[in-house]
């Protein structure tokens, strides 16, 4: 027994001296290392494989869209100053407007064909248009149409083997579903922020003639314009607008056009070469206290109509200054930016009914709507 006490007790000494001298020297053999500053043996998670994804991450959602987002780089010619010869302003001013100036945006690529959704406030004025890919290919792009009235524009590249992003549902967001925002922020390079929908609907901002904002927390920035907005499964939600900034960086504010209403200036763009939309003629207002005291107006819903373009299609259907328009096609009409918006639906040349009240009676009068005249391009 004895004999068998001592061979176990050699046995241990000999295993644990060859333990310490192995995690001394050669500590990889027993998967861990030391630290280089003490020596400490700290115990370390085995690595994983590269394709392992961590529980919450976006990964994927950010491979398969960013593919598809661009960089645009635009450039104008330079527009001396008309006083640039009078050496009196030289000598106060310097030599002004000799030099170009740049832009820098985003975009999203919406078809294998080439098509790009981007802002029009991106590309307004451009004199040369250079598309940036993902992959780092280069390609001049050439604008196919543009939409003030909602900030969009549509490009078109000739490049092979384009990655195209899959249009998502913006009609089913609802506020706080994960978004994520990708772009090229102050032309750092593509970056992916990920928020939140922080509200929907968002209009009256004044930003654009017809506003339905989704608003994100993701941090958008200058460059993000024209980026995507997408959900967590990298599906397009919205092209990115602009932000509410104080400094000109983000502050957790910002606002993206819904894809439903892209898609639509998207196919009027491709197809004709335009945005067609509904239009009446009229000058419209939100029913104040003080309008309606002004026009003797006892109802409290509606828009009140204040000026009337003669010969308009709303004249020729008989509205009046003063009338407020509590319908439009039986939906009720509760202020302006939705008035325009319903007006603009409508199809051009086929009558549609308008209920409005004048004099405390009500009355429907069919209006046969015009085509929308394009807004004037106005220097940002």
């Amino acid at each position: 027994m004895k004999r068998f006490w001592l061979l176990f007790s050699q046995t241990t000494t000999v295993l644990l001296a060859a333990y310490f001298v192995v995690a001394t020297l050669k500590p990889q053999w027993l998967g861990h290392a030391p630290t280089a500053a003490s020596g400490i043996t700290l115990l370390e998670a085995p690595a994983g494989s590269p394709g392992d994804i961590p529980v919450g991450s976006f990964r994927l959602a950010a491979q398969k869209a960013s593919a598809a987002v661009v960089s645009i780089n635009t450039s104008k010619a330079a527009h001396p100053n008309p006083n640039a010869n009078d050496p009196w302003f030289r000598f106060f001013y310097g030599d002004q407007g000799g030099e170009p100036q740049g832009g820098l945006g985003s975009g999203v690529i919406v078809s294998a064909s080439g098509y790009i959704l981007t802002n029009n406030h991106v590309v307004e004025g451009a004199d040369e248009i250079e598309v940036v890919l993902n992959d780092s290919r280069h390609a001049p792009a050439k604008v196919i149409g543009t939409d003030p009235d909602s900030d969009l524009a549509v490009l078109k590249i000739d490049l092979d083997r384009l990655p195209t992003i899959v249009l998502g549902n913006s009609d089913a967001l609802r506020v706080g579903d994960q978004v994520l925002a990708i772009g090229n922020p102050f032309g750092v390079g593509q970056t992916v922020t990920s928020g939140i929908v922080s509200a929907l609907g968002r209009n009256q901002l004044g930003i654009n003639t017809f506003e339905n904002f989704i608003q994100t927390d993701a941090a958008i920035n200058p460059g993000n314009s024209g980026g995507a907005l997408v959900d967590t499964n990298g599906n397009l939600l919205g092209i990115n607008t602009a932000i509410y900034s104080r400094s000109g960086g983000n502050m957790g504010i910002g606002f993206a056009i819904p894809v439903s209403t892209a898609k639509q200036v998207l196919e009027g763009i491709v197809k004709d070469g335009r945005v067609t939309r509904g239009w009446i003629g009229v000058e419209p207002n939100d029913l104040s206290p003080e309008l309606a005291e002004t026009f003797d107006v006892k109802t409290q819903q509606g828009v009140i109509i204040t000026g009337v373009l003669q010969n308009g299609p709303a004249a020729l259907a008989g509205i009046k200054p003063g009338d407020v328009i509590v319908s439009v096609a039986d939906a009720p009409v509760t202020d302006v930016t939705q008035l325009l918006s319903m007006v603009a639906v409508l199809k051009p040349g086929t009558a549609a009914r308008f209920t409005v009240e004048r004099k405390n009676q009500k009355i429907d009068l069919q209006v046969t709507p015009g085509i929308r005249p394009r807004p004037k391009q106005a220097a940002r």
